[in-house]
């Protein structure tokens, strides 16, 4: 059975430009097995360039292999050791992602075909695949599958490496390949491109046995690369979104305008120019203006180094999504500097007069928690997400006995679960494939002497929990590929926004390391029981948003008193946030509040305005049109995408659940 090319030239001749690869692939594959035999062996015998019958990219790789002395007999290509094969899948698991559908839905296609389907990373390393089964078998047998390394250096002349020395899509077909072994096969690779700064994120490549390849085989490629790209476009939209949100949870108190958002790569997500101007005044380090480019720029002078305590990692899905580099409003020129990495001390808020309201139910919370404070024993906070329980343990630990010592966090929700132990008790040097050659310390010596505040302490593996228990019951850690062990004096508060006890009872949580951590236990109540704090709340967190007071309507006013508030102060801070930036003369309408927080109240959906419940209707029906495309979506509405995502977030629409919604019937045909 041969590759289908139906598909293929339809979708090109409608999305495509074909690159030069393509045009000459049907002159390629008319070249006879002989011709390709008589123009290698001409090379080999150092024939005049001119005269060699072959294609121009083609010489050209051979004459890079020949220099870089890979050697001819050459049966396969290096293949990597496991762990250092999955040190890559985590180092490209964005790429991962971006590929999953591509090669979901190649897959059936190239069933019974003799072909397969790879992406490899930026070094040319293959990171999955897919295919007909018989040809993936044959492909594992020189190195064509997962772990293979196909740069030219490494095995000649192949798809794969000719495409990243050339940054084109590039074909290759059987006697091109400058090793024996390797021509059976023709490969068609295309570079995937990163849609943020244009560089190499990977290599599509569809190889097949050269018996049974056609000229359509560059064609499927391309068109697999740029949806790809696609992918990565979505993601990287997405997570500029949520690392824009995460900022402004964790802002609090911080003037918007002199923050500036980093991705994992360094790469800007947000900037003022007031944050800009600071940059350049106090520390002489220009800051990148274009989104997706490096925000750090080389200054024409030395310039001095960004202080480590600007600096607030952000993770997304457990995983290091970027940071947020928040730049003092004046420089504390007197104020010493930390003596250690990780200390989050503030002393601004290790205080319980940080702590806003005045309803008898909070009073009563705060007045627990204020005679806990004095001690060492560990602490539990419990509460629901969003009441502010680190305000409490920041509280706590500025009253208690280890208030001069560092205050360190930790959420132990946030971590991959394999990191958590060699955060919490820090490794030895060579530990483990990609442990730091000097080793680190954990979170637990990092607060020596202070306190530690572990997050959503319900989520720590069942089996890491008795190391817990022993550093709290002991004072002792242990390094992970290390006998000795430190001693540590840490006050440990923990907090949880699970029920504890009953996880306990389900046999998730252990009820010794329960009763040590509960020594001293607080509840934080919600804001729905917090009987007068509403007000207040509104008017602080409108002050911390900067600009004129905001006044609310009677209309939105009630609206807010009657919302049950599930998201609670973090909830109510981000209402406020957009209630700012819709409000016209500093004057909140109904029109400014989320549309999901107006009709949860029956009351009040009757008296939302139309327009309001059109608009969102009509962005709905686009997203869910585009699948989840953002940028159809933008075409079929005629508004940007920064407009499209404000009124998102104005309207409260999740554009997951719409583009689960748009593919639930295609899944259900399939």
């Amino acid at each position: 059975m041969t590759l289908s090319g139906n598909l293929a030239s339809e979708t090109l001749a409608q999305h495509l430009a074909l690159p030069d690869e393509a045009n000459m692939a049907a002159r390629v594959f008319a070249q006879s097995r002989r011709e390709l035999d008589r123009a290698w062996e001409d090379f080999m015998a150092g024939a005049a360039r001119d005269s060699i019958r072959v294609r121009g990219s083609i010489a050209d790789s051979w004459e890079r292999c020949r220099a870089s002395h890979v050697r001819l007999e050459t049966t396969n290509a290096p293949q990597l050791q496991r762990e250092f094969f999955e040190a890559r899948r985590r180092d490209h698991r964005d790429l991962l992602r971006a590929s999953a559908a591509t090669l979901a839905d190649t897959a059936p296609m190239l069933m019974g075909t003799d072909a397969i389907m790879l992406v490899t990373d930026p070094q040319g390393v293959v990171l999955e695949g897919v295919g007909d089964r018989a040809a993936l078998h044959a492909g594992n047998d020189i190195a064509l599958g997962c772990g293979g390394d196909w740069c030219e250096s490494s095995a000649g002349t192949n798809g794969i490496g000719m495409a990243l020395a050339n940054r084109v899509p590039m074909l290759v077909h059987a006697g091109e390949h400058y090793c024996e072994r390797m021509r059976s096969w023709t490969c068609a690779a295309a570079p995937i491109f990163d849609p943020l700064d244009g560089s190499v994120a990977g290599i599509l490549n569809l190889s097949a046995r050269s018996r049974i390849a056609n000229s359509q085989i560059v064609a499927l490629s391309v068109l697999g690369a740029r949806r790809i790209e696609q992918a990565l476009l979505h993601q990287a939209d997405l997570t500029r979104v949520r690392l824009m949100e995460v900022a402004l949870d964790h802002g609090a108190g911080t003037r918007w305008d002199a923050m500036v958002i980093v991705d994992a790569r360094g790469r800007l997500v947000h900037a003022s120019r007031h944050a800009a101007r600071l940059l350049q005044e106090r520390l002489n380090l220009p800051l990148g203006t274009m989104m997706g480019q490096p925000a750090f720029l080389p200054a024409q002078a030395g310039h001095a180094a960004l202080p480590e305590d600007w600096f607030k990692p952000i993770h997304l899905s457990g995983e290091l999504a970027g940071h947020m580099l928040v730049i003092p409003a004046r420089e504390e020129r007197h104020a010493p500097r930390r003596a250690r990495r990780g200390d989050e001390a503030d002393p601004s808020r290790a205080d319980f007069s940080a702590i806003r309201g005045q309803s008898p139910v909070l009073r009563a919370c705060v007045e627990r928690a204020r005679k806990l404070a004095p001690s060492d024993l560990p602490a539990l906070i419990e509460g629901e997400t969003g009441v502010g329980k680190e305000l409490f343990a920041r509280a706590i630990h500025g009253r208690s006995l280890v208030e001069r010592g560092p205050f360190v966090t930790f959420n132990c929700g946030a971590v991959n679960r394999d990191l958590i132990a060699s955060e919490l008790f820090g490794y030895a040097k060579g530990a483990f494939t990609g442990a730091s050659s000097e080793g680190r310390a954990g979170r637990f010596e990092l607060a020596d002497g202070g306190t530690l505040c572990l997050d959503e302490i319900g989520e720590l593996a069942l089996d890491l929990q008795p190391y817990l228990l022993r550093v709290l019951e002991e004072g002792v850690v242990t390094r992970i590929g290390e006998a000795d062990v430190r001693r540590v004096r840490v006050r440990v508060i923990a907090m949880t926004n699970r029920d504890l006890r009953a996880e306990v009872e389900a046999g998730r949580f252990r009820r010794d390391l329960f009763h040590r951590l509960a020594v001293a236990s607080v509840t934080v109540p919600p804001l729905r029981e917090r009987e007068g704090d509403l007000e207040e709340l509104l008017t602080h967190f409108a002050r911390e948003t900067g600009g004129a007071p905001l006044r609310f309507t009677p209309e939105a006013l009630a609206c807010v008193r009657r919302y049950d508030w599930p998201g609670n102060l973090r909830e109510l801070r981000n209402v406020v946030a957009s209630a700012r930036l819709l409000a016209q003369g500093g004057l909140v309408g109904l029109d400014c509040l989320p549309a999901e927080m107006v009709s949860a109240t029956p009351a009040f959906r009757a008296i939302l305005p139309e327009a309001v419940l059109d608009e969102r209707e009509e962005i709905s029906q686009a997203i869910t049109a585009a699948a989840g495309n953002m940028s159809m979506a933008c075409t079929l509405l005629g508004m940007s995408r920064s407009t499209l995502y404000r009124r998102m977030d104005r309207y409260g629409l999740d554009r997951g659940l719409l583009k689960a919604a748009a593919l639930e019937p295609q899944a259900r045909r399939r």
